[in-house]
């Protein structure tokens, strides 16, 4: 059974940075993408980075671009999102997902395989 697990969440002042970290186990092909997503409270899921299977394309949301980079170890089925620069608005559950076929990289329906998420809180 497939399973990503994050890591790295936490609580930072405003301005701050944080990685995160998404662990995959269980699979034994290579996904088409992997990505982040993050919901805030009352609030749709969102899309925040993704990168493919070989590094070479990546997407960022306009509220995280030139904050953010994400990047991906496939020797150790792990990609990584590094955050710069936090802001009170990117206070939110961070969702760690993969794609198996690919498709629209901002669509959570592209994505079949999801963590259960972890917390980061900036504060002001």
């Amino acid at each position: 059974q497939v399973q990503l697990v994050e890591s790295g969440g936490g609580l930072v002042q405003a301005g701050g940075s944080l990685s995160l970290s998404c662990a995959a186990s269980g699979h034994t092909f290579r996904w088409n993408a992997m990505g982040w997503f993050r919901q805030a409270p009352g609030k749709e899921r969102e899309f925040v980075a993704v990168i493919n299977w070989s590094g070479s394309r990546t997407y960022y949301a306009d509220s995280v671009k030139g904050r953010s980079t994400v990047s991906r170890d496939n020797a150790k089925n792990t990609w990584y999102l590094q955050m710069n620069s936090l802001k009170p608005e990117d206070t939110a559950v961070y969702y760690c997902t993969a794609s198996t076929y690919g498709g629209t990289y901002n669509d959570l329906n592209t994505y079949d395989v999801w963590g259960q998420g972890t917390q980061v809180t900036v504060s002001s």
